[in-house]
């Protein structure tokens, strides 16, 4: 999306094009789609999800749980980083048919990208807790929560549609080296090789 957006591919920019058009034509005439649309993004914006993590790490570094607490570091709070550096490197202005305001550049969606990951993230810490039936419907409503997000931020035209896909890309890749560096609990214990207990720390 990077490449094809500093070269200006055609393909592309009659995507983006595409993809803002009708949001932009239904918005215009219905206010209140726009300030529902704008208010969903703003309860579970990235920067929610970094305080309900931050608890979280609190609540972790309590009872010694410090894996947990630093994956959590990692990935959810230190994700901010990520997104600014990636808006400064690629320094792309905002739709000029945004319908609501969005500081900042535009790719990619930092929306996308912390929501991806903060989800990613959290559903990680509460997998083991988590039994079966919830598990199923854990993954459905993050997988939601996180279309969701992306088509809000270009129903609201603050987006291309391919800042989202690159904030999606680049939120999974850095969840998935986060993970490969520190998992949230061990995968096995030194002894007998048997899944650790969430509860106890190492």
């Amino acid at each position: 999306m990077w490449i094809g957006y500093g070269l200006q591919w055609s393909w592309l920019a009659e995507f983006d094009e595409a993809g803002l058009a009708v949001p932009y034509r239904y918005g215009a005439a219905h206010p209140a789609w726009v300030a529902s649309w704008d208010l969903f993004c703003m309860v579970l914006s990235p920067v929610t999800f970094r305080i309900v993590s931050l608890v979280v790490i609190v609540v972790a570094v309590a009872r010694r749980q410090l894996r947990v607490a630093l994956f959590l570091l990692l990935t959810v709070e230190l994700s901010a980083i990520v997104t600014e550096v990636a808006k400064d490197l690629a320094d792309r202005p905002r739709p000029a048919t945004a319908l609501a305001y969005a500081p900042s550049t535009s790719f990619p969606s930092g929306h996308a990208l912390g929501v991806m990951v903060s989800v990613l993230a959290l559903l990680a810490v509460a997998w083991p807790l988590l039994r079966a039936p919830l598990r199923t419907w854990s993954a459905v409503v993050g997988a939601v929560v996180i279309v969701a997000i992306g088509v809000g931020r270009v129903v609201l035209n603050v987006h291309h549609p391919s800042d989202v896909v690159a904030g999606w890309a680049l939120g999974y890749g850095y969840f998935v080296i986060c993970w490969l560096v520190v998992r949230p609990y061990p995968a096995a214990t030194e002894v007998d090789g048997t899944p650790a207990a969430p509860g106890i720390a190492r």
